[in-house]
């Protein structure tokens, strides 16, 4: 049963599915839930530290409940989209229609973004393909090439477009993370080509693929359903892909890796990522916050990621650092403290 605690990220299609079929400020309610009511909880409940023992962790790795219950999520991702298409042009007052729109949003950027994340790493061109399917929702199919071959490489580096500086606005990073890692995924993906002897501008190239899919998704919602569904949907995505980038400024936020005597960077350690064993947000994010093991071992399945005492340890979940984040000089205050406290 303790396998099925992973279920929890089912509440927020649950307030979806609220918030499209209220009024007025229930509209807002996956809003209320995941940046209102989780960041409070979680000052009641004690992080949860603990790992499985060898033998149980090579269990549940090969457990393949752990993935259906990500497999479900695409057919309730599909199917909420296809609903917001529907709802949002209900005769609604504005503060209804951006309720309905920001529940959409946290879909995009939850069962979206950091699902496709998962499904992404895994080797299993199936479960690639429903990853690169979960991020098409979001607008954000960019996201695996530089994910993958760029941000896993060089990670907590200058060269990285998601790793935050020292001291760089979340509004300024939104920016510059989000369009540097876009220009990126092209050049993996000429290089990746040009490496292979095959030509840069064909079907075999992601980017290429992702963009005419990406026109045809746009250009159908247009068609059946008219340019103000469509307007509503790329703002739905653009909330899922900010909170995809807040994510990744909190995640790795002014820690930087050394440089060895011949001018390399050292490679990725524990320490190089900030992470959260906060209960509540751990299991809605499936199990994100435990960002360091992640980056030691990318293909690593959620379920079996560890907490370990060498990574900088944030004082609450996700959804409570995401909301301190929004505020640069608390930010830099707090965050700033811990970084000095941390590489002493």
């Amino acid at each position: 049963m303790k396998r099925l605690k992973y279920l929890l990220v089912y509440l927020l299609p649950i307030t979806v599915y609220i918030s499209f079929t209220s009024k007025g400020l229930l509209t807002f309610l996956p809003v209320f839930l995941f940046f209102g009511i989780v960041p409070f909880l979680e000052f009641f409940f004690k992080a949860d530290s603990n790992n499985f023992d060898r033998e149980t962790e090579k269990l549940e790795k090969e457990n393949k409940l752990y993935s259906w219950i990500l497999y479900a999520i695409i057919p309730v991702q599909l199917a909420m989209l296809i609903f917001f298409f529907y709802v949002v042009q209900e005769p609604l007052t504005a503060i209804e229609y951006m309720g309905r729109v920001w529940s959409m949003g946290l879909m995009c950027g939850v069962m979206g973004i950091n699902v496709g994340h998962e499904l992404g790493h895994r080797h299993n061109k199936t479960e690639q393909l429903l990853g690169e399917m979960l991020l098409l929702t979001s607008l954000n199919t960019h996201f695996l090439p530089y994910h993958n071959g760029g941000h896993h490489l060089n990670v907590a580096t200058p060269h990285d477009a998601a790793t935050a500086r020292k001291n760089e606005p979340l509004y300024f990073f939104w920016i510059r993370s989000h369009f540097s890692s876009y220009k990126e995924a092209w050049q993996l993906e000429n290089k990746r080509l040009n490496t292979a002897g095959k030509k840069p501008f064909s079907l075999q190239h992601k980017m290429v693929v992702y963009s005419i899919v990406t026109v045809l998704l746009l250009g159908a919602v247009y068609y059946f359903f008219g340019g103000f569904v469509l307007l509503s949907f790329v703002l739905a995505a653009v909330i899922g892909i900010l909170l995809l980038e807040t994510v990744n400024y909190i995640e790795h936020y002014g820690l930087l890796r050394k440089k060895n005597e011949s001018g390399r960077y050292e490679k990725v350690r524990h320490h190089h990522s900030w992470n959260s064993d906060h209960i509540i947000g751990k299991l809605m994010l499936f199990n994100l916050s435990r960002h360091s093991d992640h980056h030691y071992n990318g293909s690593k399945p959620y379920q079996v990621l560890k907490s370990l005492p060498e990574s900088p340890q944030m004082p609450t979940g996700y959804p409570g650092m995401m909301l301190l984040s929004l505020l640069p000089p608390l930010w830099f205050r707090y965050m700033n403290a811990k970084i000095e406290k941390f590489q002493q």
